[in-house]
């Protein structure tokens, strides 16, 4: 299937087959692991088929754009099994963490930097007409870079353990502090307009946590043919997702895709 967004020259849509071949033989259950500080107790999570690529399995063609909950597993094991079946274009996890009763015992604090994120809303607005609504290029993926970088420094003062996702096509920036996790939705909500004030790029309803679930690091991003991928600050700067060897699913290195150039 043809994209119905712009893509920088050397991402792409997965297909069925890329899917299942990652997640039944590259996709690194313990990096999952270890990415739960808390371990996995409370923690759900969450496939979309097809909702972007339109790419989905004939059996699950209803349920293409829905989001469907993994709550219910023994162990990761469980979770790879279901992503082997479903071959999503995206696989999440929920940021509240959940009690046995279903009520919630904590919230992880987090921040969306994508390219959308750096247009005005003129702009925004005139490619959501034309469906390129998600459309960037490396020009924009540099911009985010920056703008992630520079969020980073301004949450120094406030947390401590803060961890960079390479999210497939721009970054999310995580808090593990222990303390980040009681905090209350009016309290994210107001660091949310300071950093708006503070002109940081990100996207308001991840932080407020209106949107709890986020992109699984280490699973594969299906609209670019990319893994999430953790990445120390140092890296950032320098990160280049058309030939990083770390967030390049097996089969672009078989194809040779890595070596062009965006």
């Amino acid at each position: 299937m043809e994209p119905h967004y712009n893509l920088p020259n050397g991402l792409k849509y997965t297909t069925l087959d890329e899917r299942e071949r990652f997640y039944r033989e590259e996709f690194n259950l313990g990096a999952v692991e270890s990415w739960f500080p808390r371990g996995l107790q409370g923690i759900v999570f969450a496939v979309i088929i097809g909702r972007h690529t339109g790419i989905a399995p004939e059996e699950y063609l209803n349920d293409a754009k829905t989001t469907i909950l993994i709550d219910e597993y023994f162990d990761l094991d469980d979770v790879r099994r279901y992503l082997v079946m479903f071959r999503p274009e995206s696989v999440y996890y929920d940021r509240n963490i959940y009690e046995k009763d279903g009520s919630i015992r904590g919230h992880e604090i987090a921040f969306d930097v994508d390219p959308e994120n750096l247009l005005s809303d003129s702009e925004l607005r005139e490619r959501l007409k034309r469906r390129q609504g998600l459309s960037f290029d490396m020009e924009m993926f540099e911009g985010v870079k920056e703008k992630t970088l520079e969020l980073y420094d301004w949450l120094e003062s406030l947390f401590h353990d803060k961890r960079i996702v390479y999210s497939g096509r721009g970054f999310h920036i995580h808090i593990m502090d222990d303390d980040a996790y009681s905090w209350s939705r009016t309290r994210r909500t107001c660091l949310a307009r300071r950093l708006r004030k503070e002109g940081a790029p990100i996207d308001p309803w991840v932080t407020t946590g209106g949107s709890r679930l986020i992109r699984l690091p280490y699973s594969l991003h299906g609209m670019v043919s990319r893994i999430v991928l953790p990445l120390g600050v140092s890296e950032v700067k320098d990160f280049n997702p058309i030939t990083d060897d770390r967030c390049l699913p097996k089969y672009i290195k078989k194809t040779g895709n890595a070596r062009i150039r965006a």
